[in-house]
């Protein structure tokens, strides 16, 4: 849970209602089979409300053109939707201002853009980058090329066996040789929330930078980049009822403006001649060619969406989460791996004797779909002393009774062993 927030609903507040928020998510009342559809893989990516599949058919039937470079009617108005898509998602962050947000095309691009620009440019030899032992691939790999390349040294933030980050470890590897810290807003193999707040400000008193990847935190709590301070965000659209392909990089204006441009070519460059090329101001610094236009729009109604069901829809997913962890207690040999006090409704767990592959699969022969396996975070499994888990992350259209079948087939699962 996030710090602050209650689970029980101020006076005169409208109580969350899942069956109402389901009937606007098509693919819910599918089946699977002979059984009805029980989505428990949103850690992957999060199922889409109508309205977003609305908007994005909406703009290529009626409105598709490129944008910024037309005086037609249709590019004028598909650039006016698209820019204020960046409105939205600068809304969304509570960003100073729109330009400080770039659109890639998802949580890993925008890392990448980070690491080969300021990353290739600012870190030196000797200097230290600050990661965390439940660091997804995608926030590690990227800072490995960019030390092989700069002389830069990694450093690595243990997590205790409840799978919180090791506060204490984490302030004494800081230093003024500490020149980045990159960092799960929210694990995605866990559920646990970091102390944001906290890592940015003990970063910023060694003169460090901030990287925190919310590709997990942003579809499930408000996030507000002026609060947490923290100089880079990145977050996909697709796990935020979003489309797939598309994604945000936040950065402080002042860094963005100073760094190198990632991509080259149309769109992005102010001036081009054979003697040599200026580039435009951010953001279009780092938006090189034809963006994708309807996942942007469609990542905006995606956003504004989400934000009307806030902060209703987090206390049902607590509410989920306590509820789904107490049940899941039930099941014979059933270990739940990472229990940290603050966490979204993500539960990974392990059942004596049984690989999570074929609980998985057993369990989507009754309709239910989770995720198996190491969760791109091979480092943490490492650590905690096992290859994988069973993932069952939940989202504010799952139920109670959601969380009742999963235990059942679980039930039935660990008899057939």
């Amino acid at each position: 849970m996030v710090e602050g927030m209650s689970l029980e609903p101020a006076q005169n507040e409208v109580v969350f209602d899942p069956a109402k928020v389901r009937a606007d998510f098509p693919i819910l009342s599918r089946r699977i089979g002979k059984n009805p559809l029980v989505y428990l893989d949103n850690g992957a990516s999060s199922q889409k409300p109508a309205v977003v599949i609305e908007a994005i058919d909406r703009y290529y039937r009626e409105q598709h053109a490129n944008i910024h470079r037309g005086v037609h009617r249709l590019s004028e108005a598909a650039t006016v939707a698209y820019e204020k898509a960046r409105e939205q998602v600068a809304a969304f962050l509570n960003a100073r201002e729109a330009r400080e947000c770039i659109f890639t095309r998802n949580a890993t691009e925008a890392i990448n853009l980070v690491a080969a620009t300021w990353g290739m440019s600012r870190l030196r030899k000797g200097g230290e980058i600050v990661l965390s032992a439940m660091e997804h691939h995608a926030n590690i790999v990227p800072w490995q090329m960019v030390a092989d390349r700069t002389g830069s040294v990694i450093r690595v933030v243990p997590v205790t066996p409840e799978g919180e980050l090791d506060m204490a470890a984490f302030r004494a590897l800081l230093s003024e040789r500490t020149q980045l810290v990159a960092m799960a807003h929210v694990s995605n193999a866990l559920g646990t929330i970091n102390p944001a707040k906290e890592i940015v400000a003990a970063a910023h008193r060694v003169g460090a930078k901030v990287l925190l990847d919310g590709a997990q935190s942003t579809a499930h709590f408000p996030v507000d980049v002026q609060e947490l301070d923290t100089d880079f965000f990145v977050f996909s659209s697709h796990k935020v009822c979003g489309p797939t392909g598309m994604g945000v990089l936040y950065g402080k204006a002042d860094l963005l403006s100073a760094m190198p441009p990632y991509q080259f070519g149309g769109d992005m460059i102010r001036e081009v001649d054979f003697a040599g090329t200026t580039f435009r101001d951010i953001p279009e610094r780092f938006e090189a060619g034809t963006p994708h236009i309807a996942g942007a729009i469609g990542l905006g109604v995606a956003l504004n969406y989400v934000s009307a069901l806030q902060p209703e829809a987090h206390r049902h997913e607590q509410l989920l989460l306590a509820y789904a962890t107490e049940q899941l207690k039930t099941v014979p040999g059933l270990r739940i791996v990472g229990t940290a006090p603050e966490k979204v409704p993500v539960i990974s767990f392990l059942i004596d004797g049984v690989h999570p592959l074929d609980i998985g699969t057993l369990l989507d022969s009754d309709g239910i779909a989770v995720r198996t396996g190491h969760h791109c975070t091979m480092p943490l499994m490492k650590a905690l002393g096992i290859s994988g888990t069973v993932r069952a992350s939940f989202a504010f259209y799952n139920t109670l009774e959601e969380a009742d079948l999963l235990v059942a087939s679980l039930k039935r699962a660990q008899a057939m062993f």
